[in-house]
């Protein structure tokens, strides 16, 4: 499997907690699709204080897993919103 570009898109989206709508991530995303993963290399901005876990109401929103090789956050379903 192909790693992904390593230059990255420009566009820049915020991820947040579907729960308590907190500000998670910073992300630069590729595509028009949903947000399924965040590669780690991507994001620009991290608000979070352990991996993972919203810091505002501390539920667990994705899983780090690799995905082609590259170290990735596997978002849950419906934990998450981007903007």
């Amino acid at each position: 499997m192909a790693k992904p570009n390593k230059k990255g898109p420009v566009t820049t989206v915020d991820v947040y907690c579907a729960k308590c709508r907190a500000l998670l991530y910073k992300y630069r995303k590729g595509g028009k699709g949903s947000l399924v993963k965040c590669f780690k290399e991507r994001i620009r901005e991290d608000f979070t204080q352990t991996p993972c876990v919203c810091p505002q109401c501390g539920s667990l929103f994705a899983r780090e897993q690799l995905v082609r090789g590259t170290p990735a956050f596997k978002f849950i379903g419906g934990k998450v919103f981007a903007k």
